[in-house]
Order: structure tokens, then C-alpha cells, then sequence
């Protein structure tokens, strides 16, 4: 008789500075994508729980929005440092739930912390205005103040970076957040709000739930939150967005992508075809920002065989093996992409490269799927009108640099582009011309630094302002305009103005 398999550990909720088990009936178990292992239990939190967890940012709002800039501004100083302390552990966490590289992993956790860095300099970023005699004696000036309850949802494919994007900035101007990791990968995001903890954030500024389409439901009705983040799929973030603004929050959701990478002649060919490969087939094509279709403009349309060798040179396997890239986060993942796959070819496209069906050692359960290039594709395809998100790189051939902008700006998405040449003319043409909202000359994926913020355009995203930057500051204050004058003893009797009249 077999001897029962332990049940794996629950996942806890964060609410008013307490790490609680939930009451809720309803888990999901958290599943290593190389071995089905499964790693822990996760509940879909209880309306109780929700609402618990937003009064405990409700209540906290009011002291922490007092709390001097310089205190806020320790925090991150002091979260940064043990991220960096911390590194390994958060790295083989994000890798034993995700899937990626722990060298992918690490990266995942760097462009976070650059955020949190970003954050420890709120000081300067959340100056107001000042004008001095705007009339005889008066003064305007506008103070950038702190939303209250702020929420955010984040999607598996980057649990540690996109949860700093969010609610570093968020709490760095002053308000309290309300983080949902996705219930796919909550392990590594429940680890960096514990070192938020110990970094010192008083208790109910930071609350962590869990859950599905309920609990993301309620984040966007709830009356206490004022502004909603999302990052993830179109499907979602446009039911995010229209739910919160329904209800009168601000919101800011980042969503689908079909980024182009559009490679001249010209170009320097051994740099632009290795860029690509990265790219497309990194983080196993897991990313918003991936480059999943080529446009070969004229004579690079002879590159084909180049890229189809770079994609069959890399090496699947486990993360922790730290391949090339990894397993697809699910099951379902993995099926999706193998039927996007195969209705590209029903469709014509050509199968340069299959991954399907790869095999690695030691790992016969895991949800792999190898480089896959499919060659002649054309808009119309479900493999080019469809996010794939997977390591699949579609290729589609343009006669001219104008046929290719013409291409990319017709494609409903605006996330990222690139585009590989060494002319500055046709540089500068592309990027004056493009349509989207992060552009990378010869740089692959262009997602920027922490100065900037995160810019896609069209259907890619939805709110005005983009997560973390100069665009997170205003996105997470509200501006107050303040226009005094004081009197002097001597001034202070005079005639009754029954207008309003400023001389």
C-alpha cells in the first residue's frame, strides 16, 4: 500500500501587515512547468478577504500619506538592498514556478529592483509648481498628493519585475496598494513583500491576495480603490479597464503584442539575426515584449536559413539547467501553441523549423516546446493576427522599407518594434513614421529604463499613462492647485469685492 503524498503548503494572504491562512474552498495548486511537481496550494480569496484586505490599506492611507518623503524614500533603499541580498533565492523560486532560465529569472528580478531604485528617489519625482505674483500679491502653487488605496494585477510571465513595477511607485507617492499575483506563480511575488516588510513598510500599506476572475472582479467594484494596474492578456485588461472606469477609478492596462522586428539589407547581419533569436525565442517567447514576427525587407529575405540555424542551435530544458529557454508556464499553454502551430501550416504558412514534440532528459512530463520558425506567413494567418506566446517566430517578407512601416502600422498592436539597419536616414524615417509605442533601433526588445516609462500604444494598452517612471508618479497622484494671499495689517480694511477679481 502506497503511503499518501503530503499535501503541499498553502499559500498565505497579506492583510494589515499579517500573513494569514485563507478560508477560502476554492485552491489551485502552483505547478513546477518542467515536472508537474506540484509546489504549493493557492486559495481564491473570499469576498470577506478582499474586503479585509482593503480596509487595511483604507485604514493605514492616512497616517502613511503623512509619513516624510525621506522615510518613504529609506524603504526602498533599504528593499533594494536585500533583493540584491536575496538574489539566488528569489531567482530558483521564479524559475521552480514559472519555467524560465535562472539566468532569465535574475534578469526578471533586476528590472524590477531598477524600479524600486526609481522609487527611492520620490522625493524629486513628486515635486509640484510654484509661480510667484501670478497677480498683485498672489501666489499659485500645485502639490502632486497620494491617490489612496491603489490596486494591482499581474500576470504570470513576469512575477518579481511587473509587481515592481507597480507597487513600489504606487507606495513610494504616498498610498497603499493591493497586490493579485497571478495564482499561476504567487511564490516569488509573496517573497518580495515579505523583504518589503523587513525593509519597513508599516503594516496594511501593503496587502497581498490571491485569486481568479472574482477577486480581480472586486478589485476593480471596490469603492475604497482609486486606481487599478494591469498588466496581461487584451481579453483581460479591456474587461479591467472598462469595469474600473465604470466605477470611476483610474486604470492603466498593459496588454497584448505582435512586435515586429524589421531587418534591412543594410543591416549589420551577424548582430541583427543573433538580437533576433534572443528575442523571439528568449524567456520561451513568455513576453509582452517578445520580437515574434520578421520582416525581411528586400534582399534579407535570402537571411531565412541563418535564423532558422541560430533557432535550431538553442538548447531546451529545465530553468534550472539554465538553457537556452525553458518550459511554457502550463499544460494549456503548450497545447495552445502547438494548435496555433499547426493551423499556421493549414493556413500555408511554411514549417522552417518544427519545435513540437521536443524531448529533454530527465524531464519527460515537462511542458516543453522547442524554436519554431514559420516562413511565408501573411497577415490574415491566425499565426500573425494571434498573440502566440510561445518561442515561434513568424516571418513575412516586405520589397521596401516603406511596404514594411505600412505592414507594422496596419497590425492593431503597439507595443514594441525594432528595426536593424545601419542607415540613419532610414532610421530616422522608421521612428518618425511607426506607429507604436516603444522603438528599438538596433535594440531587439526596447523596453526602457526607469527614467522613461513603459509606452505601448493601440491595442496594447488602455489609460493614458504607463506603469512605473515620470507617467507612474502622475498616474498614482492627483494634482492640487493652491492660489493664496496674505495681507498686510494695513490692506486688511479696504472695499468688499463682490467679483472675482485678481489685480
Amino acid at each position: 500500500m502506497s503511503t499518501p503524498q503530503p499535501l503541499a503548503p498553502t499559500v498565505p494572504l497579506l492583510i494589515h501587515g499579517e500573513w494569514v491562512e485563507s478560508r477560502s474552498t476554492q485552491w489551485r495548486d502552483v505547478v513546477n512547468p518542467a515536472t508537474q511537481q506540484v509546489l504549493a496550494r493557492v486559495p481564491l480569496a473570499t469576498p470577506d478577504e478582499v474586503n479585509a484586505a482593503v480596509a487595511a490599506a483604507q485604514g493605514t492611507f492616512k497616517a502613511w500619506r503623512k509619513t516624510p518623503i525621506a522615510t518613504r524614500a529609506r524603504v526602498f533603499l533599504k528593499l533594494q538592498q536585500l533583493i540584491r541580498e536575496h538574489m539566488d533565492d528569489l531567482a530558483a523560486t521564479l524559475t521552480a514556478e514559472q519555467g524560465k532560465t535562472l539566468a532569465d529569472a535574475q534578469g526578471d528580478v533586476l528590472r524590477g529592483l531598477e524600479v524600486v531604485e526609481h522609487a527611492a528617489g520620490i522625493g524629486t519625482l513628486q515635486m509640484g509648481e510654484f509661480a510667484q505674483n501670478v497677480a498683485s500679491g498672489v501666489d499659485t502653487y500645485s502639490v502632486l498628493q497620494p491617490l489612496g488605496v491603489c490596486a494591482g494585477i499581474t500576470p504570470f510571465n513576469f512575477p518579481a519585475m511587473i509587481p515592481l513595477w507597480m507597487f513600489p511607485m504606487a507606495i513610494a507617492c504616498g498610498n497603499t496598494f493591493v497586490l493579485k499575483p497571478s495564482e499561476q506563480d504567487p511564490l516569488v511575488t509573496v517573497k518580495l513583500a515579505r523583504l518589503a516588510q523587513q525593509a519597513g513598510l508599516p503594516p496594511g500599506v501593503l496587502n497581498v491576495l490571491h485569486g481568479a476572475e472574482e477577486v480581480v472582479n472586486a478589485l476593480c467594484d471596490h469603492p475604497d480603490i482609486k486606481a487599478v494596474s494591469f498588466v496581461g492578456s487584451t481579453r483581460v485588461g479591456t474587461h479591467v479597464y472598462q469595469r474600473a472606469t465604470l466605477a470611476g477609478k483610474r486604470a492603466q492596462c498593459m496588454m497584448g503584442a505582435k512586435n515586429h522586428a524589421v531587418l534591412l539589407p543594410d543591416a549589420h547581419k551577424e548582430q541583427a539575426l543573433n538580437q533576433l533569436a534572443g528575442a523571439a525565442f528568449g524567456a520561451a517567447g513568455q513576453r509582452c515584449m517578445a520580437a515574434s514576427v520578421a520582416v525581411l525587407v528586400g534582399e534579407a529575405r535570402h537571411w531565412l536559413p541563418e535564423i532558422v540555424e541560430r533557432a535550431r542551435s538553442l538548447k531546451v530544458g529545465a530553468g534550472r539547467d539554465n538553457p537556452d529557454l525553458g518550459p511554457v508556464v502550463s499544460r494549456a499553454a503548450r497545447q495552445r501553441i502547438e494548435r496555433l502551430i499547426e493551423r499556421g501550416v493549414a493556413e500555408g504558412a511554411r514549417l522552417a523549423l518544427d519545435g513540437r514534440g521536443v524531448q529533454v532528459p530527465g524531464y519527460p512530463e515537462g511542458n516543453f516546446v522547442g524554436p519554431t520558425v514559420l516562413a511565408g506567413v501573411k497577415p490574415g494567418m491566425a499565426v500573425y493576427d494571434e498573440e502566440i506566446f510561445g518561442p515561434v517566430l513568424v516571418v513575412v517578407e516586405a520589397a521596401t522599407l516603406d511596404e514594411a512601416i505600412a505592414l507594422v502600422n496596419a497590425n492593431p498592436n503597439g507595443n514594441g518594434v525594432a528595426l536593424f539597419t545601419q542607415s540613419g536616414a532610414a532610421a530616422r524615417r522608421f521612428q518618425e513614421d511607426i506607429d507604436v509605442g516603444q522603438v528599438g533601433i538596433n535594440v531587439p526588445i526596447p523596453v526602457p529604463v526607469p527614467l522613461f516609462s513603459f509606452t505601448g500604444s493601440r491595442g496594447s494598452k488602455l489609460g493614458d499613462l504607463g506603469p512605473y517612471g515620470k507617467q507612474a508618479v502622475l498616474f498614482h497622484t492627483q494634482t492640487q492647485t493652491i492660489t493664496q494671499r496674505w495681507f498686510d495689517d494695513a490692506a486688511s480694511i479696504g472695499k468688499v469685492h463682490t467679483t472675482i477679481n485678481l489685480k
